[in-house]
């Protein structure tokens, strides 16, 4: 069976920040200083890893349990994010596989070079993974991660966010972004989301509250919708070029 995939809409360029932006203070070492060289795809790019659905556990989408001792529980605002992968005509992309990372509700990361002061959390491992249904859907349990300070400028926070990547056939193909929570008062004030000049597109990384999906008296919902290609794809930090 052959699949009409019609034709391709060409990404807006603009809709992406610079790669050089000194109030995102790292920025200004890691921006390309000449121009950009093509590399052309290896034979490792585009045979492999191949992701199925046996690689999947059965809490490997559950951030509540995947990572707690028997019989105790992470601490925090227990959220369920949801949403659909998408292409540029809106159709679902089914099957691929979705990441997400995160910190926990104080703002600490499970990583040796974390040095904020909050605690870890013996509960709570921060990553989780899933394949889309064949409608294009995932779902996550999780907690909502907390906002955490970074030193870019003397009083620069981050806002709350989960870092999440979507794979194709393998690595070549991986995109990578983060996602912010409808009404937090720091994304406005982020340097980093600050680099981000369209204010549609921020939007079209905060993720929205769902009250038609949360879990009575157990956990909110939130929503975003992954766009994979387009004039309005969502922005993917390792792609700014196009995906």
């Amino acid at each position: 069976m052959t699949q009409d995939a019609g034709a391709f809409f060409p990404r807006d360029l603009a809709w992406h920040p610079k790669a050089y932006a000194p109030e995102y203070k790292t920025s200004v070492l890691r921006s390309p200083s000449r121009a950009l060289v093509s590399l052309p795809s290896t034979l490792g790019d585009t045979t492999g890893p191949v992701f199925g659905q046996n690689m999947i556990g059965e809490l490997d989408n559950d951030l509540i349990l995947n990572f707690a001792r028997p019989g105790e529980l992470p601490i925090g605002e227990r959220i369920i994010l949801h949403g659909h992968v998408i292409d540029e005509n809106a159709k679902p992309v089914p099957r691929t596989l979705v990441e997400i990372w995160q910190a926990n509700s104080g703002g600490r990361y499970r990583h040796k070079k974390d040095g904020y002061l909050a605690p870890l959390d013996p509960n709570f491992g921060g990553f989780g993974r899933t394949l889309t249904d064949d409608d294009g859907r995932f779902r996550f349990r999780t907690i909502k991660p907390g906002p955490y300070p970074w030193p870019n400028n003397a009083n620069d926070w981050r806002p709350s966010h989960i870092h999440f990547s979507v794979f194709g056939s393998g690595f070549a193909q991986r995109l990578i972004s983060q996602l912010y929570f409808e009404g937090d008062p720091h994304i406005r004030l982020c340097p980093i989301v600050n680099t981000i000049k369209d204010p549609a597109a921020i939007e079209q990384l905060t993720a929205k509250l769902d009250m038609n999906n949360t879990i009575p008296m157990d956990a909110r919902a939130y929503r975003l919708d992954i766009v994979l290609r387009g004039r309005r794809s969502t922005m993917f930090e390792n792609r700014p070029e196009g995906n």
